[in-house]
């Protein structure tokens, strides 16, 4: 994102479906507490059958002074007709800012609801985007999640799943911006499991690069709600750790201090959960607070994002050095 008077157009990115999945997209789903304990991940479409690609001018929005810029195009920048995408993390290359990738589930046909791990990459400030393709192709994933370190490496966190006998994620890597990814971890070797997110330390503590994730319970090992570490930038994973109360449906964050957070939502109210020691590789994690959080509400399903999650929890920590350095923020 570039700053910009109030009279300067300013570069968004956008993924587009400008189709939809059924003939009845324009109404609305019932909307209901969203179900805990159960996989939301579903295997309910095998691949779409090949067909002929059709494309149409990529879109680029313009409104109240803000321009966006499609990133789901096909390699002559063009829009690919038919196809969606959704569930779209960014990273930032922290050592230049021109350098972004956004992942996202591709869907190849609106005709099917198969997913597979899509992404794209800029190296102009999202004034243009590449989109290679898929990670593997006709291969079952979702839950994309992108992360970047100090160095400018990116981090592709991916769900990979039949849908109803195994939730495991891999972890990959990129070094040169998201033009082309290596898996890191082994197959399913990240642990997880569905409606994971995780983050990187970048505190320069004891704990520094170490990679943190949290899951739904529907997950590699079967346990509950869980929190996984690695102490190698996403090689291999320790064993599962249950965190109290069960907070799902969320992210994480790292303090200036190391301390780890995760936010989300238990049986019964919202929950912030912290690890003082996570950041100690020699030690197994635990987990010493956890603070009820009144957010007003819950978090629903349905409604425009159909059999979807209308949204999960969000918390960021404030690192800026002043005086509401590490105040925790949740959304």
């Amino acid at each position: 994102m570039r700053s910009s008077t109030v009279s300067t157009a300013i570069p968004l990115i956008c993924l587009l479906s400008l189709a939809a999945f059924t003939s009845a997209s324009a109404q609305l789903a019932p909307t209901r507490p969203a179900p805990q304990n159960e996989p939301l991940e579903k295997y309910d479409n095998p691949p779409a059958p090949p067909r002929k690609i059709e494309t149409s001018p990529r879109k680029i929005s313009v409104y109240d002074g803000f321009i966006s810029y499609q990133v789901n195009v096909d390699a002559n920048g063009n829009n690919i007709i038919g196809d969606a995408a959704n569930e779209c993390p960014i990273a930032v290359d922290p050592t230049d800012g021109n350098k972004m990738t956004i992942a996202w589930r591709q869907f190849n046909d609106v005709s099917s609801n198969f997913r597979q791990a899509g992404w794209g990459y800029t190296i102009d400030g999202g004034l243009h985007w590449t989109f290679p393709g898929v990670l593997q192709n006709n291969t079952f994933r979702s839950d994309p999640v992108t992360k970047s370190d100090e160095t400018g490496q990116f981090f592709y966190l991916s769900l990979r799943s039949d849908g109803f006998s195994f939730f495991c994620d891999d972890m990959w890597g990129s070094t040169n911006g998201g033009q082309t990814w290596t898996m890191l971890s082994a197959k399913q070797g990240a642990g997880g499991g569905d409606k994971q997110w995780f983050t990187i330390d970048k505190t320069g503590g004891p704990g520094h690069g170490f990679q943190y994730q949290s899951d739904d319970g529907i997950n590699c090992s079967g346990g509950g709600v869980e929190f996984q570490r690695s102490t190698n930038g996403g090689v291999t994973w320790q064993s599962p750790i249950v965190i109290p109360n069960s907070p799902v449906y969320g992210t994480l964050d790292v303090d200036t201090n190391g301390n780890l957070f995760i936010g989300g939502e238990g049986s019964s109210t919202f929950y912030c959960v912290r690890s003082s020691n996570a950041q100690i590789g020699g030690q197994t994690p635990t987990f010493d607070r956890s603070t009820p959080v009144n957010m007003g509400g819950f978090i629903i399903q349905g409604g425009i994002n159909g059999v979807g999650l209308c949204g999960q929890v969000f918390l960021a920590i404030d690192r800026s050095g002043g005086a509401t350095n590490n105040n925790i923020y949740m959304l």
